[in-house]
């Protein structure tokens, strides 16, 4: 991986140049501050850092929404966006092959995610022991924020190639279709939403199973599949997206 260019691009433009600094800054500061004002402004009481219950569950729910918005910027190349190098040229005048750029490109989504969840966890392990929250819990809420953002992001990469040189479009559309999912999720069955699924597995709470067709499916069950539709749908419309653009 350390020899393929457009890895080694997006490493040198995020991480190098430093201009993916700008997305993580802007998450701990944002992270950061909400979990002080929630411990902080409903009381002055000294017992004040006994913490609220809830405190780990407002954190990571503001961890998973921040943490997949970001990843989608990203992954979306809306940060100094001029410094990439079309994928055409890549291609066709570099000679890079289609699926290094497709390897690249992902291996670049699971990069950044894992950065910003590893940036956001010294937070969410601080609310987590102010809550009294078990590091199951806190292990698990990780794992699924890294799931969430992944699987969110590879939309991004489909926006990358399907809208290439409309930026604008491309941020429109994947935020778009990130707030139509959470909604449409949350109308049509309330476990496959992912903020409800995490609020309820941190309140050890069970959501109601899927009936369907004489079977029943519990929510967890639900809740994955769909989201590894979703994931699955996203890889597959993205190679899709190179062969409509006469990459493949």
């Amino acid at each position: 991986m350390r020899m393929n260019p457009v890895f080694r691009e997006g490493v040198q433009i995020y991480l190098i140049e430093g201009h993916g600094f700008v997305a993580y800054c802007f998450l701990l500061l944002i992270l950061g501050s909400l979990e002080l004002l929630t411990l902080f402004l409903p009381s002055l009481d000294p017992q004040i850092w006994m913490g609220p219950a809830n405190l780990f569950k407002v954190s990571s729910v503001a961890a998973l929404i921040l943490i997949v918005y970001f990843g989608l910027r990203v992954a979306n190349q809306e940060f100094v966006p001029w410094r990439f190098l079309p994928l055409k040229r890549w291609l066709r005048q570099e000679g890079v092959s289609v699926s290094e750029v497709a390897l690249a490109q992902v291996s670049l989504l699971f990069l950044h995610t894992l950065i910003f969840v590893l940036l956001s966890s010294p937070l969410l392990i601080w609310a987590g022991a102010i809550a009294r929250a078990s590091g199951v819990s806190i292990f698990a809420t990780l794992f699924l924020l890294f799931f969430y953002s992944v699987t969110y992001g590879v939309w991004a990469l489909v926006a990358v190639t399907l809208l290439e040189h409309r930026v604008e479009n491309r941020q429109v559309s994947i935020r778009c279709l990130f707030i139509s999912l959470v909604f449409l999720s949350a109308l049509l069955h309330l476990p496959l939403n992912p903020i409800a699924f995490l609020l309820s597995y941190l309140g050890g709470q069970e959501l109601a199973p899927l009936v369907l067709w004489g079977w029943k499916w519990s929510a967890p069950t639900v809740h994955f599949l769909f989201h590894f539709f979703i994931l699955g749908s996203g890889l597959l419309t993205y190679r899709w997206a190179l062969r409509r653009e006469g990459y493949l």
